[in-house]
Order: structure tokens, then C-alpha cells, then sequence
């Protein structure tokens, strides 16, 4: 399988087709995407996965805003860090070349590349996920991803992943 086609393939969430509706503004509810993933509605987690996928599918981000949007209505919702962490990893070989993909805590999936790249913000790293959303990279995963990492001529450690290299930090 090549790459274009594994990236369209694990791409194609079921998110809403939010870019067609045009509700109007309703105000803010009490929903926040904790920084641990946790979405909390009145300070109450949602603990039914498929609620929170309901969610996930309507979310949209507007410059550092966050809504959920529907054809009737849209809302503001808080979010303390990322809506979405990164929680597993696996390498592949794709088309000859070694891909990583990377599941979120919504069990989307997606590969490291130009389209959804790994970028570091102040130290954390995220990964840049379609429709301008970010996943913050867990704990854990950025540990086994320095453990595979390389050390780059520019001082950097570095993880490669579909024909792009990957910063984690500096030496």
C-alpha cells in the first residue's frame, strides 16, 4: 500500500462535515477538555466513550477557541491544553520507508508526516492533526519514542517517520 493511500485511509474520521453549517452562536456550556484528556461536563467526567466521540466529531477550532457544532447550534467549549492526547504508537514500514502511527485517546489514528507533523511548543510535543486540532504526545510515548530517537548533527534528537525526521529536543 503506499503512503498517500494509508494516510487517506486513517484519515478519513468520522468527523461531521462542520464546514458546511453555519448555526448561530449560542453561548458557552460548562464542557472542558481537561490537560489529561479527561472531558468533564459541570466537573463531572464523561465516562461513556461514545459520548465523547459524539463530541470529538462536532469539535471545531476557530484561531484559539474551541466549539461544538451542529446544523441548529454552536457553543463554546473550554480546553486546558490539547483536545486530544496521544496514547499509542506503533512503527510501520510503508512503501519501503518507515512510518509511525500514532493513536489518540478517541482511538483516531494517524501517521507522523508533512500533513500531520510532531511539533515541540515549549518543550511538549504535540502532533498537528487535521482541521487544526493538536494531541499532546503522552508521556509515555515521547519516552519510547527518545529511546528510538537519533542524535542529529544539529545537536537534536530526532525520530524519522514517512521520508520526514522529527525533533523531539535538543541534546
Amino acid at each position: 500500500m503506499s503512503l498517500d493511500k494509508l494516510l487517506q485511509q486513517l484519515e478519513s474520521c468520522q468527523h461531521a462535515p462542520t464546514e458546511k453549517w453555519d448555526p448561530p452562536y449560542c453561548g458557552e456550556i460548562p464542557l472542558c477538555i481537561k490537560a489529561n484528556g479527561d472531558w468533564e461536563y459541570q466537573n463531572s467526567k464523561i465516562e461513556r466513550p461514545r459520548l465523547v466521540k459524539l463530541f470529538a466529531s462536532v469539535l471545531v477550532r476557530e484561531q484559539q477557541d474551541y466549539y461544538l457544532v451542529t446544523p441548529a447550534e454552536k457553543v463554546k467549549i473550554q480546553v486546558e491544553d490539547a483536545p486530544f492526547i496521544v496514547t499509542e504508537w506503533r512503527q510501520l514500514e510503508v512503501a519501503g520507508q518507515p512510518a509511525i502511527e500514532v493513536a489518540t485517546n478517541i482511538g483516531e489514528r494517524y501517521i507522523l508526516s508533512a500533513r500531520t507533523p510532531l511539533v515541540v511548543e515549549k518543550g511538549v510535543p504535540y502532533v498537528c492533526l487535521p482541521r487544526g486540532m493538536t494531541a499532546k504526545v503522552h508521556r509515555n510515548v515521547y519516552y519510547q519514542w527518545a529511546e528510538l530517537a537519533q542524535h542529529a548533527p544539529n545537536n537534536e534528537f530526532v525520530i524519522h517517520s514517512a521520508g520526514q525526521a522529527f525533533t523531539l529536543g535538543q541534546a
